[in-house]
């Protein structure tokens, strides 16, 4: 691992390719994938491939680049998944709520009723969140403000 990394973190592994993901988008400075236990089905994360804590340890361009990323990702859930509206959630911390100590941002898609929650409580179906991350990679490649950058191929 580069000294970006941290070797005992499982996002750091992910970008490596040392631990498994549904990625929906990839470039030189962000991961997007599906979380594994999702709250809501098309919860994604969108992550720095720099090893940063929280947002207190993070920098001004890599929070650029995962805002950058937001947008685009957002509307492709909106496609897919016809919410009535997208959660957008970030934690630093224990006290935060903060479980995976490498900054990332959800993307979640809600639904009037649904339980406001940022931690789903049981893993997905795997076979279901690669479906889903099929579906959000063509939504991302055919929408008008595509990401401009290198995306993950199906």
């Amino acid at each position: 691992m580069s000294a970006s990394t941290q070797p005992d973190c499982i996002f750091c592994r992910i970008v490596a390719g040392e631990a498994h993901s549904h990625p929906v988008h990839e470039d030189d400075d962000v991961l997007a994938f599906m979380d594994i236990q999702p709250v809501e089905p098309g919860h994604t994360l969108i992550i720095p491939k720099h090893h940063y804590e929280n947002l207190l340890e993070s920098t001004p361009e890599a929070m650029a680049a995962v805002a950058r990323v937001s947008v685009p990702l957002a509307r492709a859930l909106r496609e897919v998944f016809s919410p009535d509206g997208i959660f957008v959630a970030q934690t630093n911390g224990v006290a935060a709520g903060q479980t995976v100590f490498h900054y990332h941002l959800h993307l979640i898609p809600r639904w009037h009723g649904s339980r406001v929650q940022l931690h789903g409580r049981r893993l997905a179906d795997p076979e279901e969140l690669a479906a889903h991350a099929v579906r959000i990679r063509a939504a991302l490649r055919g929408g008008e403000d595509a990401i401009e950058t290198e995306s993950v191929q199906d």
